[in-house]
């Protein structure tokens, strides 16, 4: 069973998208099975993360900016990737760093997520995007 998610973003952050794979697996009808995650991006990446409190999501998006700022910032003067924009290869280098993919075990017919686990896709451009997750259960 498979199914391609369109997603939204403004700009840089998390973006939580874990109804629609709870959604999706509820609909299959299959109790048991993995769920493959995957963006089909190379410029944002995908993360389970806390979903209560979003000082995370503000937290992990300022380390990720301040761990690989963009190309216009003094320390990125070695990159010579820059055509499309000072935020551009930082994103690619970002997504090299995090998973473009999350394996997510099924049982009782519901994705098995920890209490405060969310799905997220992570975006590292500062401009919107619409990103394809595509979701693949196997049973």
């Amino acid at each position: 069973m498979q199914k391609t998610l369109q997603i939204h973003t403004t700009g840089s952050g998390l973006y939580e998208f874990t109804h629609q794979v709870v959604d999706f697996v509820q609909n299959t009808g299959v109790e048991t099975g993995l769920l493959t995650v995957f963006v089909r991006h190379t410029s944002c990446s995908l993360l389970i993360q806390e979903n209560a409190d979003p000082d995370v999501r503000y937290d992990l998006d300022g380390f990720f900016k301040r761990l690989v700022p963009r190309t216009d910032h003094p320390s990125m003067s070695w990159v010579r990737h820059t055509m499309e924009g000072p935020d551009d290869m930082p994103a690619h280098i970002k997504a090299a760093m995090m998973p473009v993919s999350l394996s997510i075990p099924v049982a009782n017919g519901r994705p098995v997520l920890g209490t405060w686990q969310g799905v997220y896709v992570f975006e590292h451009r500062d401009h919107p995007h619409d990103r394809q997750i595509v979701l693949h259960l196997s049973y």
